[in-house]
């Protein structure tokens, strides 16, 4: 599925380039086709690899953790906890990804000769420590592996032995919290380090230095921060994580998280943390980067939107799509379209969405206001659709033989707040989400969230209507955004289509 906007001139893009959550994006080119890898915590598979030859549109082609052996997500391990910030490098004709595993595994590396898979089974790292690892080679050969803190270590990547003591390079600004986020480059004659600073909220910003030689001693930027939105209105927030990447013309771009926040105070951002493009200037030895803005000049060379793909999915095919995902794991018999032709059967597990085993089927909320819809037989059992954070965080509409009910769960409180009885035959339900417009006060919420059924003729009958802002990581805490999709509760449940519509930008 092609996952960014369409240009809305010839002359501009819009930004994210990867809307929804697509956070930590890692960046490389081979030729004129450019990767991307972004983080995926308690979600499987892991890590999705998305493709652009234009860096401004791009596809999603497959996630590196397919593999039980790849990714372990034990159930007790958290929301938000999992696969954290990858680097994703292409080096002596191979792709590379290093990331960590907090939820138990550490930092893992693995490789592929093509980017859509199968990547290899993980090398470990235990003498690597720490989080956000990143990798670069200089002239001699030498892997240079650099953590958030900012620490470094000489590797064999084909091993993971590690052959030098860590070292500390730079702590970043003074005053700044967690250095993160380190990623090393060789531009001309000097070694450049980018990381993340401020931590990833309001304050977070981007700074760099540069040395001689890739274990420094490292000079820091007299500009620093060379990108922050912090202390202004500016509609995208929280912007850091970034990596850099030269395009075959000679120009420079950087990928970055940032959010976009909406209603009243604090602000509220529900699509989680997001990918953007700008553009990037060397003045004076140093990068200087471009005006962030949702609307972008497009880059000088033509945009390549490819085919786009329609956001209804039938299930006629024997493989979910590489969008799809699930919590910590997806058994294959517990979740299959082969049961069943022409749908997805999902056979319960956990109870409900606030128990971390659920089966559950889910794609990333993209837009701020957007519809979706799944037509549900619940006859064997209980199940339905959902718009989850986490397990304490989520507006679930769900469906039995017999009933049809709305459940909240918001921290502690948990609650059927609209019921009714259910329509003969296989029923539609629906979410949508839709901003708040105008802002009325300080307290007002960034959307709603309206959950119902719709009629055999199309018809919504809306049976409730929720304050999105406790779907936001501002009220549960966290790193990821909204997913919204299918689960099981009780026996078996098929679905014979699921459609997400965008209903703006």
């Amino acid at each position: 599925m092609r996952l960014s906007g369409t240009p809305e001139t010839g002359n501009t893009f819009n930004n994210p380039v990867i809307p929804g959550f697509y956070p930590d994006p890692s960046i490389c080119r081979a030729g004129e086709d450019y990767y991307l890898a972004c983080s995926s915590f308690e979600y499987f598979p892991g890590v999705p690899i998305l493709h652009s030859r234009d860096l401004v549109h791009w596809t999603q082609i497959g996630n590196a953790l397919d593999r039980p052996g790849q990714l372990r997500l034990p159930l007790d391990s958290p929301a938000s906890g999992g696969i954290y910030a990858p680097t994703l490098r292409y080096h002596d004709g191979r792709f590379w990804l290093i990331v960590t595993n907090v939820s138990g595994d550490g930092n893992l590396l693995f490789t592929a000769t093509d980017p859509a898979g199968p990547w290899s089974d993980p090398i470990r790292l235990p003498g690597v420590h720490g989080i956000d690892p990143d990798l670069a080679w200089d002239d001699d050969g030498n892997c240079w592996c650099t953590v958030a803190g900012v620490g470094q270590v000489r590797i064999d990547p084909h091993i993971g032995e590690t052959l030098s003591e860590s070292r500390r390079l730079w702590s970043g600004t003074p005053g700044a919290k967690a250095p993160e986020a380190p990623h090393l480059y060789r531009i001309g004659d000097y070694w450049y380090l980018l990381i993340a600073e401020g931590g990833t909220e309001r304050c977070h910003g981007v700074s760099i230095a540069r040395g001689r030689t890739p274990a420094g001693p490292f000079e820091p930027c007299p500009a620093n921060p060379i990108l922050t939105h912090r202390g202004t209105d500016h509609p995208i927030q929280n912007t850091g994580h970034a990596d850099l990447v030269q395009a075959p013309d000679g120009s420079w771009w950087m990928v970055l998280l940032g959010v976009r926040p909406g209603g009243g105070s604090p602000g509220w951002h529900v699509l989680g943390r997001e990918t953007f493009l700008v553009p990037v200037d060397w003045v004076d030895g140093w990068p200087v980067v471009g005006e962030l803005s949702p609307v972008m000049p497009a880059p000088p060379w033509p945009l390549r939107p490819g085919a786009a793909v329609s956001g209804r999915d039938e299930f006629d095919h024997s493989e979910l799509a590489p969008y799809w995902v699930s919590l910590r794991h997806r058994p294959p018999e517990d979740c299959t379209t082969k049961e069943r032709p022409g749908w997805l059967t999902l056979h319960a597990r956990g109870g409900s969405l606030d128990e971390p085993d659920v089966m559950f089927v889910g794609r990333r909320q993209q837009h701020p206001s957007c519809r979706v819809r799944a037509l549900i037989d619940p006859a064997e059992g209980r199940g339905g659709l959902t718009v989850r954070l986490d397990e304490q965080h989520h507006y679930d509409i769900e469906a039995t033989s017999d009933e049809v009910r709305v459940r909240a769960r918001i921290g502690p409180l948990n609650s059927v707040v609209a019921s009714r009885p259910t329509p003969a035959g296989p029923v539609v339900l629906r979410i949508e989400a839709a901003p708040v417009h105008p802002v009325t006060d300080a307290r007002t919420g960034p959307d709603t969230v309206l959950i119902g059924i719709e009629e055999p003729d199309g018809t919504f009958v809306e049976l409730a209507s929720l304050d999105g802002r406790y779907l936001s990581t501002e009220v549960a805490g966290g790193f990821t955004g909204r997913v919204v999709g299918m689960f099981a509760s009780a026996g078996r449940v098929h679905f014979d289509w699921y459609d997400y519509e965008p209903l703006e930008r």
